[in-house]
């Protein structure tokens, strides 16, 4: 007889290799947890690399949630060149000496792109206008515009300015940075921006994902690693590290599970998802303050 093959619920830490779409980490993470129930939480360019959620079975659930985190960044960006996708990845479109561009102007650009902003997505981007991906519609030549959107740059550093010289022999300056974002936020546009604003364009030649929420690149795994070894990090352990924690005893939990709105506490209130966890640290739901009670978002006890 042989023995059924059970996928533990969790999350699975993957550090991205560069080439790869968010989906084709999903379709392989499918042949080696052996499931059809895995999905992942915000993409990945396929140019960058690092840290990508995937969530394997009843974790899945946890997912639509997670994506609504800091993300953390390491890059570079090419000041001098724009190309069609804003990234290394399009055709250069214009090309313009950088050489002459200072510090403190490049200092003063990222000022001006650091906090609350309004960020137009490159339109090789994957967001929907009017139900078609903004990618479709590029590559099928239509004129459009895509709106402004509100994101958060928490922080924008330069750690080293490098003179350089492209390959069509223009000068160019490559801007080795950190950026700590909302979800949403596109590095790549802020490159764009970055170089229309000193006037010389630019463009994204590198990035790496270091962090999602509080999942960060020390604890990924690549996909070699874990064809060798599975790795998932349990659902209740997840939970916990991602949202508020709130602990219930048994009576609360039975009622809670049984569909019972619980009188949530003050301290739970305006917070976003809290995770509730019963007797012996069992993780049962991610529930929402709603006019003073707590309104399951996502069930995991059964």
């Amino acid at each position: 007889m042989t023995q059924k093959h059970t996928t533990p619920d969790g999350l699975v830490i993957v550090d991205k290799p560069s080439g790869f779409t968010s989906h084709d980490v999903v379709a392989k993470m499918r042949g080696i947890a052996r499931t059809r129930r895995v999905g992942h939480a915000g993409t990945l360019d396929p140019m960058a690399t690092g840290v990508l959620v995937l969530g394997v079975e009843r974790a899945t659930k946890l997912l639509g949630h997670l994506a609504l985190t800091e993300k953390e960044y390491l890059g570079t960006i090419r000041l001098g060149q724009t190309t069609v996708t804003d990234d290394a990845e399009g055709e250069i479109t214009a090309s313009t000496d950088a050489s002459q561009v200072t510090r403190e102007a490049v200092d003063a650009g990222i000022a001006a792109l650091t906090g609350d902003i309004m960020q137009v997505p490159s339109k090789v981007s994957a967001i929907k206008i009017n139900g078609v991906r903004s990618y479709k519609r590029a590559r099928e030549g239509e004129d459009f515009d895509i709106p402004a959107r509100p994101v958060t740059v928490s922080s924008f550093s330069v750690y080293d300015v490098r003179e350089a010289v492209a390959e069509d022999g223009t000068p160019v300056l490559d801007l080795v940075v950190s950026v700590v974002c909302s979800s949403g936020t596109y590095i790549r546009a802020l490159a764009r921006d970055l170089g229309a604003g000193l006037g010389v364009g630019g463009h994204l030649t590198a990035l790496r994902r270091t962090r999602v929420g509080p999942y960060r690149l020390d604890a990924a795994k690549t996909l070699d690693e874990l064809q060798e070894k599975l790795r998932v990090m349990p659902i209740a352990e997840a939970a916990a590290a991602a949202f508020p924690r709130w602990d219930v005893d048994d009576r609360r939990a039975k009622l809670l599970t049984n569909g019972v709105r619980l009188e949530m506490p003050e301290e739970y209130a305006g917070r976003g998802p809290v995770a509730v966890f019963g007797p012996e640290g069992r993780l049962l739901a991610l529930v929402e303050e709603q006019r003073g009670k707590a309104k399951s978002v996502a069930v995991f006890a059964t």
